[in-house]
């Protein structure tokens, strides 16, 4: 039975919204009247779908990474435990909090009572799923096993946002430090300096030399540093901009690839994430090569992406997966040794799974490592500025003390 999506009025003139399974809008209207409602608008779901489709580009997704990976794991087990697909969707739209979750599952079920493969609804909304959610579903349809292949990718999806979550949380005490620390010292130079230090300005005998020195850096933030603020931005929107070119974006990431620890931890986590969905789709039955396209699209990093399409091409031409991912220097030597013993025991998708947990483990390691040494030394370096600031503070008073004795 398909669903649509009404707009009504009820008897104190408030606006209703909701969905309604009906075989036709007459029916649907007939049961609005019948709920002492006044039908103004009843369209299917198909059709707020496409007209959803379009505007998605612009819009928020209705599932949060978060989100998705808790819904992917309850649809899981509904399926898993024998539920028909049709009845596990509606059960979870009725079971939605979320106006907008419930119309997206009731687009999805209309569709699959439609006839549709689940795979082919969920490409209705390419911005809530992406091309890999959709290959492995197709691959979990097309071998009978969508329950377990769920589980599979719900599993995929939660270590990926717990990688990524620990990866924000070791950077975000540094960048708050940094940032509590450029804003004191811009403080300190822009009024505290000036304030104190004018009170001997007038004098005949000069000013220590790193008084001098502050006031002249206070004097040209306080002068040129809207100007020096503004060219920042400029070159950021800029480089915003230029990144929209793939031939740049690509230079830059492999530029990016070569800084001493930030490329280190770029590599490895795009790495991870490359065989852990490689991982997925081959042990899902995705065939090898879609398999190589769908986890190369999910790289983030454009020159690593392109060394992973040419990879593919190396495998369509019958190259094992293992030269092939060796030949790109710019993937980590563990990931095509595991792909290598993976072929040579017809374990690939454990080999490469394994080899997706160690390097998340290794990117994990070493950003808890760089964020132990990065917030001591912050913390050291704006205490010595703050401490050069109040020196330049302090010289001129002891320097007038010694004046008076």
């Amino acid at each position: 039975m398909p669903a649509y999506k009404y707009e009504a009025l009820d008897a104190a003139g408030k606006t209703a919204r909701g969905l309604i399974d009906a075989d036709n809008a007459k029916a649907v209207r007939a049961q609005l009247r019948a709920q002492a409602l006044v039908p103004l608008d009843v369209q299917p779901v198909q059709t707020a779908a496409r007209e959803a489709a379009a505007a998605s580009r612009f819009s928020r997704r209705v599932f949060s990474s978060t989100g998705l990976a808790i819904w992917t794991r309850q649809l899981a087990g509904l399926v898993g435990a024998g539920l028909p697909l049709e009845r596990a969707l509606t059960a979870l739209a009725d079971e939605a909090e979320d106006p907008r979750q419930r119309e997206l599952l009731a687009q999805l079920r209309a569709e699959v009572n439609a006839g549709s493969a689940f795979a082919r609804a969920l490409a209705q909304q390419p911005h809530e799923f992406d091309d890999v959610y959709r290959a492995v579903v197709a691959a979990g349809e097309q071998s009978g096993q969508l329950g377990g292949v769920l589980e599979r990718l719900a599993d995929d999806l939660e270590e990926r946002q717990a990688l990524r979550s620990k990866l924000i949380g070791a950077a975000l005490y540094p960048a708050i430090v940094s940032l509590v620390a450029v804003v004191i010292v811009v403080f300190l130079v822009t009024y505290v300096v000036p304030q104190v230090a004018s009170v001997f300005a007038g004098g005949k005998r000069a000013l220590p030399w790193l008084t001098s020195a502050m006031l002249a850096i206070s004097a040209f933030v306080r002068g040129w540093g809207w100007v020096v603020l503004l060219a920042g931005a400029s070159g950021l929107a800029l480089l915003m901009y230029s990144l929209r070119n793939e031939a740049f974006r690509e230079r830059f990431d492999a530029f990016w690839l070569t800084l001493p620890l930030i490329g280190r931890l770029a590599r490895g986590y795009n790495a991870a994430r490359f065989a852990s969905t490689l991982a997925m789709l081959a042990n899902a039955g995705v065939p090898i090569l879609k398999a190589l396209q769908a986890a190369a699209e999910t790289l983030s990093n454009r020159a690593m992406r392109a060394d992973a399409l040419a990879a593919l091409v190396q495998v369509r031409e019958g190259a094992p997966l293992a030269s092939a991912l060796a030949a790109k220097k710019r993937f980590p030597g563990l990931l095509p040794m595991f792909a290598r013993l993976g072929e040579q025991t017809g374990q690939l998708p454990l080999m490469l799974q394994r080899a997706a947990n160690q390097l998340s483990a290794e990117v994990q390691r070493r950003a808890m490592a760089l964020a132990t040494i990065l917030e001591p030394l912050l913390i050291v370096v704006m205490g010595v500025v703050v401490m050069l600031i109040v020196l330049a503070v302090l010289l001129p008073i002891i320097q007038l003390n010694t004046w008076v004795k």
